[in-house]
């Protein structure tokens, strides 16, 4: 077994592996991505800082274009896990946005209509969204109702909301999920850590986490308090960033063998330089022995297995790359989360139980695969769709 972690140990740490950039713009050519639509001055700009927690986001201060009329921002700058893509033009006079709509939809995961309540002309939003509904590739549409209480009578701010919605649900064809907001205007007793919580956010964040579960992940930072977990969130993104880049990598047949591993090893690296921590062959060791005398073993084998499933004709391809790739995102994560814990404790000198870790990863492990399950669910029938479109 000694010999076994110094193997592991010599292969997933070297000086610099070229290959990991490329690892790195899998996923973020990825990324869970919201496509915004909406007028000019709708409150895009200010839901995607407040959502962020960055007040600094707006028009050519983060924002980097996509098309001529359409632009992008990810969050965060560095390591992003989360992308909003915002298309401009749709007040402007002879405005086509079949561009912006063709580059949006391509790599957008979900829809947020974002609408004034008090306004409603909304014929360009209408016409650019038929278009979108047509194309069939958009399935999650969120209606986001902003400055709602700029309208002061509560009945005719139902019905100009409900106007809208009435408008949008006319051109989608269905029922649609809707939430009303006002980022400036608070919520009656609503007091965030940082502060009074503007009218709306909670109900918008919980149908954002619904749509993207990765946004549950980040939005969990108000929940924790201890000083160990206020370290990790610190560091969550970072973690987060590698475990997407792992997953995407792992979609691959073959890759995954040498990416995987590597990508942990270059987090564990990450993180213990930012705790203070030597990164070496005995800190490695003790913390593979807390996570458990089996886990190597486990961890070697079920990763060949993986690697294995993805050459098999049809199955691979489609359930054996999906599956690759949320246990490899669910995985990363979940070392990065008891990794941060371990280093936590290592850099205060203190005892580091294995109960604790193992529980810590355990609970990580659970919760990432969680928020993998129904986007491995959706691109397992998209692969399986496209693979017998090209068999026929």
């Amino acid at each position: 077994m000694q010999q076994f972690f110094k193997n592991i140990y010599q292969y997933i740490n070297p000086d610099k592996d070229p290959g990991l950039q490329a690892a790195n713009q899998l996923w973020e050519s990825s990324l869970p991505t919201l496509w915004l639509l909406g007028k000019t001055g709708a409150g895009k700009s200010t839901l995607v800082a407040t959502v962020t927690g960055n007040e600094l986001v707006e028009v050519g201060n983060g924002f980097q274009p996509c098309t001529q009329t359409a632009v992008e921002y990810s969050f965060p700058a560095d390591n992003p896990v989360l992308r909003f893509l915002d298309t401009r033009g749709l007040s402007e006079a002879d405005y086509d946005p079949a561009e912006d709509i063709s580059a949006c939809q391509a790599q957008s995961h979900a829809l947020l209509v974002v609408m004034k309540a008090e306004e409603p002309e909304q014929s360009d939003v209408l016409s650019a969204l038929k278009k979108i509904r047509k194309d069939g590739r958009i399935d999650s549409v969120l209606v986001v109702h902003t400055a709602c209480l700029s309208i002061v009578d509560p009945e005719q701010r139902l019905q100009a909301i409900r106007y809208n919605q009435d408008q949008v649900e006319k051109v989608w064809g269905t029922t649609l999920m809707s939430v009303n907001v006002d980022f400036q205007a608070y919520a009656a007793g609503m007091v965030a850590a940082h502060g009074r919580e503007p009218f709306g956010l909670s109900a918008l964040n919980q149908q954002l986490a619904d749509m993207l579960p990765i946004i549950h992940l980040m939005q969990q930072a108000q929940r924790h308090l201890d000083a160990e977990h206020s370290n990790f969130l610190k560091l969550q993104q970072e973690v987060m960033w590698y475990a997407g880049s792992a997953a995407a990598t792992d979609a691959l047949p073959g890759v995954g063998m040498v990416s995987v591993p590597a990508l942990q090893g270059k987090m564990l690296h990450s993180l213990a330089r930012q705790y203070g921590v030597e990164w070496n062959r005995k800190h490695f060791s003790e913390f593979a022995g807390l996570l458990g005398s089996s886990f190597a073993l486990k961890y070697a084998t079920k990763l060949g297995l993986r690697q294995l499933a993805k050459f098999i004709p049809v199955y691979g391809q489609t359930v054996g790359s999906a599956v690759a790739v949320a246990i490899s995102f669910a995985l990363t994560y979940a070392i990065g989360r008891a990794g941060c814990k371990y280093l936590y404790h290592i850099s205060r000198g203190e005892t580091v139980d294995e109960t604790d870790i193992r529980q810590v990863f355990e609970q990580a492990l659970k919760q990432a695969k969680s928020s993998q399950a129904g986007r491995a669910t959706a691109d397992n029938m998209d692969n399986r769709q496209d693979h017998e479109k090209n068999n026929q």
